[in-house]
């Protein structure tokens, strides 16, 4: 929207191959040719820092990402162990009722 009103009020738009050589004249005239290439250098530095951030950032969501699971994994893990736990003394305390049930049984005067 933004770039159809300035296209269309303004006549901007990207620069065709005659812009283009008038903005390479120009950036010359500027900084001269001994200067580009230091110019250039400084270009690709902050590209390459800008990439390198880049990725550093994807590592870390991604990162945070499989921390989280693995978290949830680990609370799976330990839920289950609790419900077997849980399990297992639920069978020692029927066990247990039931010995002291046969034991009082026998105990019973006849």
């Amino acid at each position: 929207m933004l770039l159809t009103f300035l296209n269309t009020y303004f006549l901007l738009s990207m620069p065709g191959g005659s812009e283009w050589i008038l903005i390479l004249l120009v950036v010359l005239l500027f900084f001269g040719g001994k200067k580009i290439p230091d110019l250039m250098r400084g270009i690709g530095r902050g590209v390459r820092e800008f990439n390198d951030a880049k990725t550093n950032v994807k590592n870390e969501i991604e990162a945070g990402m499989n921390e989280k699971e693995k978290k949830e994994q680990d609370a799976e893990l330990e839920l289950k162990q609790a419900q077997e736990r849980l399990l297992q003394a639920q069978a020692k305390v029927q066990q247990a009722q039931q010995a002291q049930q046969t034991q009082y049984q026998t105990e019973l005067p006849k």
